[in-house]
C-alpha cells in the first residue's frame, strides 16, 4: 500500500518572518513584569510553545513561577505581538508554495505552537483561508512542541496517516 504524503507546516519562521516580532513581544511582556532578560536569551527559545517558553525563562531567572504570572505574560505577549504585526511578512515564496500545493490537490495543513490570538496575524499575512485549510494551534492540543501533538492533530484533520506526513519547520 502506498501512502500519499501530506505536508504539515510550522508557521513562525517557516512560512512567515515573525521571529523577531515574537522576541520583541516577549521582551515587552517580561519588562512589564520587571523581569530583566537579555534579548539574546529570549531569542534562543523562540519556537517553543508559549507555556514551555515562559516556564524555562522564569526557571532560568529564578523568578517565582505561578499560574497568574504565566497568564499575565501570555496576554502581554499577545498584546505586544499585535502591535508589532505590521512588520510581519510571508517568507519569500511561501504564498506561492502553498498555492501550488492547493492547486496540485496535495493535502497540507498548518501546525503552530502559537495560540490563535497570535497565529491569526501570520495567517492573514499568508492569505490562508481558515475555512479551507486546517490550522492547528496550541489551543487545540494538550501539549505543544516538542511533543508531536500538533502534527498528529493536523494529520488527523487532513484524514492522512501520520506515517506519510512530511513536517516542515525551522526548529529541531
Amino acid at each position: 500500500m502506498r501512502i500519499e504524503p501530506a505536508f504539515l507546516f510550522d508557521l513562525d519562521g517557516t512560512l512567515v518572518d515573525s521571529v523577531y516580532q515574537h522576541v520583541l513581544a516577549w521582551k515587552t511582556a517580561l519588562d512589564a513584569e520587571s523581569i530583566e532578560l537579555s534579548v539574546w536569551r529570549i531569542h534562543r527559545k523562540i519556537g517553543m510553545s508559549g507555556g514551555l517558553f515562559t516556564n524555562q525563562l522564569l526557571r532560568e531567572t529564578e523568578v517565582e513561577i505561578d499560574p497568574e504570572r504565566i497568564e499575565r505574560l501570555r496576554r502581554a505577549h499577545a498584546e505586544a505581538y499585535q502591535r508589532y504585526a505590521s512588520g510581519i511578512r510571508p517568507l519569500p515564496g511561501a504564498r506561492k508554495l502553498l498555492a501550488w500545493f492547493t492547486e496540485a490537490a496535495i493535502p497540507w495543513a498548518i501546525a503552530t505552537g502559537g495560540r490563535m490570538e497570535t497565529a491569526a496575524v501570520n495567517l492573514a499575512a499568508l492569505d490562508v483561508e481558515l475555512t479551507k485549510i486546517p490550522v492547528i494551534t496550541r489551543d487545540h492540543v494538550r501539549y505543544a512542541k516538542p511533543d508531536p501533538d500538533l502534527f498528529l492533530a493536523a494529520a488527523e484533520r487532513l484524514d492522512a496517516p501520520i506515517e506519510g506526513a512530511v513536517v516542515i519547520g525551522d526548529s529541531i
